[in-house]
Parts: structure tokens; sequence; C-alpha cells
């Protein structure tokens, strides 16, 4: 069973849908021995760096998160999910979960894109991903595919654990991690095939693992 954290940070049924639609059992829980006891969590949220690490202090939710992570549980951070375990956010001026070395930053407004127009803020559609390392959770994905994005703040990890970049404005940082642990900016469960393709790799690494 694959656990999806509920901290109160949204998002949470449609990545259960997509789980559901690819028959991989899962269950919404912010319940300390449920999390212990799955296959691999799903660390997804939408919304704010700041409210959402009041969400998990307060359900003790962020020491949990941590040494679930040191004990090895697969985990897959998801937009704000991604960020968070980041040291801190300009967003709210937030000290995030501090699991992987970085932070995140928002998105200037002078940025422009290939045509010379400022962007927009958020960036929020389609767009792919250049890797700059091998990933098992891209599996089977073919090179050029377009992935969904909603977000203004993006990661700036250590350098060691990026895995892809995606151009908007600038080259910023869309995947990163290590083996069992990885974060991205998009949103794989609104991604069409390749994204549900991330999720089907993601639950057959926790099953090798378990």
């Amino acid at each position: 069973m694959i656990a999806i954290l509920d901290y109160r940070a949204g998002n949470l049924t449609s990545v259960k849908r997509a789980l559901d639609h690819l028959n991989i059992p899962n269950e919404i829980t912010n319940h300390e021995d449920v999390l212990r006891s799955s296959k691999g969590i799903i660390f997804p949220g939408v919304g704010a760096a700041g409210s959402a690490m009041r969400n998990l202090k307060e359900n003790r939710l962020d020491h949990t998160i941590k040494s679930l992570i040191l004990s090895g549980k697969p985990m897959l951070g998801i937009c704000l999910g991604c960020q968070v375990i980041l040291d801190e956010s300009r967003e709210n001026a937030a000290k995030t979960l501090g699991v992987i070395p970085g932070r995140c930053e928002q998105f200037s407004r002078d940025l422009y894109d290939e045509s010379g127009q400022p962007i927009n803020i958020p960036h929020m559609g389609w767009n792919s991903i250049q890797f700059k390392k091998e990933c098992s959770l891209f599996e089977d994905i073919p090179q050029g595919s377009e992935f969904y994005f909603v977000h203004s703040y993006y990661p700036i990890p250590d350098p060691a654990y990026v895995i892809g970049i995606t151009h908007y404005g600038l080259g910023f940082c869309s995947v990163f991690g290590r083996p069992g642990l990885w974060a991205m900016q998009f949103h794989p469960e609104k991604s069409g095939r390749p994204g549900l393709k991330i999720l089907s790799n993601f639950y057959s690494y926790c099953l090798e693992k378990a």
C-alpha cells in the first residue's frame, strides 16, 4: 500500500484518483503507524510553504517524515511536497524540513520567455525536462515528454541531487533527489500517460525494496 500524506495541503484526491486508476493500493493518512507500515509514501501538496510547515508540525509529521526517510522508506515529493524537503523557502521565510540541502526561490518578474515576452507567474502549463542523470522513475518514458506545472517558487537543491532541469525564463531544477527519495516540481498525477508511468515506476521501486 502507498500512503498519501495528509497534512491539509490539498491535491490529495487527484493523487488518489491516479493511483486508483493504476490499481495501486493506497490510503490518504496522517497516522504514523500507517505511514510506517506502507510500502512507500507520496508527499503531495499545493499552497504556501509556511502554512504547510505549520500543519506538519501541529501533527508532529515533520519528525515522522524525517525519521521515515532516514529509515529508508521510499518517498516521492510532489510540488509543495517537493519544496518543503529542502532547508528553507523564501515563501513566508519558512524553515522547512531540511532533508536535502537547498532552498526555494520565487520566479522573478523580470524574466523573459524565448519570444522576448515577460513570463507569467505562476508558471502554469506543460513543459519538458532536460535530464542531467538517469532516474529509475523515468524508465520507459519517451524523451521530450511534457509534464504539468503550477508554481510560483522553484527548488534550488544542492547540485549533487539535481536530476532534471526545466526552462521557464531560466533553467530551474524540476526533479531532484537520490534513489528512494525523489522530488518533482510538476504534477505527475495531472500529466497524462507519462505522469502515470512515473507513479507506476515509483510503486514498482517500493515493491522491490519492501
